[in-house]
Order: structure tokens, then sequence, then C-alpha cells
């Protein structure tokens, strides 16, 4: 059986149209177990679009290529693409929505790779500044940077957490401007701070556990191309895919849909 196929003749796990979702936590465990094979997948295909970039970026930062770190943050565009389908996909388990995750993939990367490009550039060059940022106050001495450097260096770092998110969702499900885009996704992460907060922390907890307990965690660093970022998505996304839908009533607008005839 290939990568993005599937026995149809087999049962699924499926879920009953009229049972209603569970919450919190066994929500979570619920996806998790359930799209256990498309998570990986989704995370697999993010992992291919990045890499370049990635490799690009750690050739620069040790020296082994001169302009390897330029070219990181030219080889980042499919990125923001990549961005969009991923978080079209795990939303759409969240919507208990059946589809083809190729398909559904290709789609959305295609739609949005190039809008979405310029968000993915800016996306990893605010995070390669962030490695900076935090790597000189390690070489130099924390006593030498100071506590005001690291408290804005944190505050900036978890508002980009709070709306970026927000970003590729709009890109995701719906047609504006990137200009519409970034304002609305503001003010929806600010509007809404006890979620988009939870959010951002629940999404960067499974790298704060790798970098915190390192080099215990060394061992887990094979199962970033399979699931840690596709984990990291799901526990944002657990918290604010609520706020994105209630503002843009999504699911009653694609149910609509389906339900309708005449479209499709």
């Amino acid at each position: 059986m290939g990568l993005f196929t599937r026995d149809f003749s087999k049962a699924g796990p499926g879920v009953p149209k009229d049972e209603p979702r569970k919450k919190g936590i066994r929500r979570f465990f619920e996806i998790i177990v359930r799209e256990y094979r498309d998570l990986m997948k989704v995370n697999m295909l993010f992992f291919l679009c990045v890499l370049p970039s990635l490799v690009m970026f750690f050739l620069g930062l040790f020296g082994i290529l001169e302009f390897g770190l330029m070219l990181s943050i030219i080889m980042a565009y499919p990125v923001g693409g990549a961005m969009a389908a991923s978080m079209f996909c795990i939303t759409r388990m969240l919507r208990d929505d059946p589809g083809f995750l190729w398909d559904d993939f290709k789609r959305k990367f295609l739609e949005n790779v190039r809008q979405a490009g310029v968000a993915g550039v800016l996306v990893a060059t605010f995070l390669y500044t962030q490695v900076f940022l935090f790597w000189l106050p390690i070489m130099a001495g924390w006593e030498v940077a100071g506590i005001t450097w690291i408290v804005v260096g944190l505050f900036l770092f978890l508002l980009f957490s709070m709306v970026t998110p927000y970003v590729f969702l709009h890109y995701a499900y719906i047609e504006l401007t990137t200009f519409q885009i970034v304002k609305n996704s503001v003010l929806l992460a600010l509007s809404n701070p006890g979620r988009s907060i939870a959010g951002a922390v629940a999404g960067l907890l499974p790298w704060i556990g790798l970098l915190l307990f390192l080099p215990l965690t060394l061992v887990f660093f094979p199962l970033i191309p399979f699931f840690v970022f596709i984990l990291s998505w799901l526990m944002n996304l657990m918290w604010i895919w609520p706020v994105f839908d209630r503002r843009f009533s999504v699911e009653e607008t694609l149910s609509a849909e389906k339900d309708d005839p005449t479209t499709g």
C-alpha cells in the first residue's frame, strides 16, 4: 500500500453523524489515535517543503557555505504554501470532514504558494533572527545581554506565535489581500488573548521540551520529520480553531455548500 493511499475495502474508524464531539484532552487524543497516519503524512510533506531551507541555514550557520543563510531565506518561499496546506488538512480533521489528504494538501499548496510565499519567507527570517538573538547572549553570557533583551525577545516571540497561525488559517480558508489577512490575524489574536496565548504556549511545548532536556532528548530528534511539527500545530489549533471558526462560520458555510446540490 502506497504512502498516500488507503485500503477502502475495510471499514475505517469513522465518526457517527449525530455523535457530539469530545472536548479538551479527550478530543486531542481522539484525533491523534484516529488520524495518526494522515498526521504523519502532513508532517512529512511539510518537512520536505522546509528541508532545503533548513539545510542551507545550517550550512551557513556553521560556515560551510558562504551564502547559505541568504539561500535559506530564498528557499523558504514554498514554506508559506505548505503551512496553509498543513493548517487546512489538520482543521479538516478537527471538522471531522473526510477527504483525500494528498489531494487536499496539493490543492491548498498550489492555491496559496504564491500569495503565502512572502509570509513564509518572513516567518523563516523571523525565526532565524530569533536563533541569532538568543544564541548571542548564550555565547556572551546572560549577564552581558541583560534581562531587558531577554524579556523583549520572549515577548516578540510570543506575539509572533499568537498571530502566525491565524495568518495561515486565513490563507487556507479566506480570500483576502495579505494586508487584510495580517490585520485580521492581529485583531483575532489580541481580541481573544486567552485562547491565543494558550494556543501559542501549547504549540511551543513540544519544541521547548526537545530543547530544554538536551542532550537527553536527542533520541527524539529523528521524530521531527514524522510527527513533531504536526503535534505542535494540533496542540495550537485545538485552542484557536474555535475562535477562527466562530469569526468566519467556516464549518457552517462548508456544511451548507456540501448540502446544496447546486454547488460543487
